[in-house]
């Protein structure tokens, strides 16, 4: 059995309480990766054409208040 597949087991035995609390975990995991990598693209520079593009169709009166 691997790793994975003994969390797994390990989850399907939690009772709902506890399965909501690994959900919220890995949620909050997951957001923070997210994050991260958001950070390091636009450090990277690989965000700027996009906003290049935003501000170009704003100036261009291309866009419509949210």
């Amino acid at each position: 059995m691997t790793t994975v597949e003994g969390i797994i087991a390990a989850i399907a035995e939690l009772p709902p309480e506890q399965v909501a609390q690994v959900r919220a975990w890995l949620n909050e995991r997951a957001e923070a990766e997210w994050d991260a990598q958001i950070e390091q693209d636009e450090r990277a520079g690989r965000l700027d054409l996009l906003a290049d593009r935003a501000l170009a169709e704003y100036q261009a009166g291309r866009t419509r208040p949210l």
